[in-house]
């Protein structure tokens, strides 16, 4: 029995026969093609998310100080060709040390952004920065939409 299993596998090693040259070319057609659709699937896909992201262009307008409220009013306009949600804010005494203080705003989940429209975001003091405003002091702010780029700006704190 082991013998003729033996002689079985030998014979199966020793054959040179192959799949033919139609099959073969047929194989890589299929393969081509799978890749292709597969190909085109990816470039759409990343094409409509690219065209959605390059929409959205905020741009800041204003930004005041109320002493009696103790609040700090960000205008915000939309200069881009689709409409933005704004949902996050952050600001700092440098570039690169700001700190999140959505929590401190206005915007709660969220505040949609027309095209050519502006929109006020209200900063609280205190809060995640500081525990009051700073005059003479320069500040950095970066608005975040939901989609699309952040926007940065420094401003300078007016003297007292």
């Amino acid at each position: 029995m082991a013998v003729e299993v033996c002689s079985l596998l030998r014979n199966i090693l020793r054959s040179k026969k192959g799949i033919s040259p139609i099959l073969a070319t047929l194989l890589l057609i299929v393969i081509a093609v799978a890749a292709v659709i597969v190909t085109y699937a990816w470039v759409m896909t990343f094409t409509v998310t690219q065209t959605g992201v390059a929409g959205t262009l905020l741009d800041i307008e204003n930004v005041s100080w109320n002493y009696t409220a103790q609040e700090t009013t960000i205008v915000i306009i939309n200069i881009g060709t689709s409409d933005a949600k704004i949902v996050r804010l952050y600001v700092g005494t440098s570039s690169s040390n700001t700190l999140e203080v959505t929590s401190s705003t206005d915007l709660g989940t969220g505040k949609l952004l027309p095209v050519d429209q502006k929109a006020s975001v209200i900063l609280d003091w205190p809060n995640a920065l500081a525990t009051m405003w700073t005059n003479g002091t320069r500040y950095y702010f970066k608005v975040v939409p939901e989609t699309g780029t952040a926007k940065d700006f420094t401003w300078q704190a007016p003297a007292a």
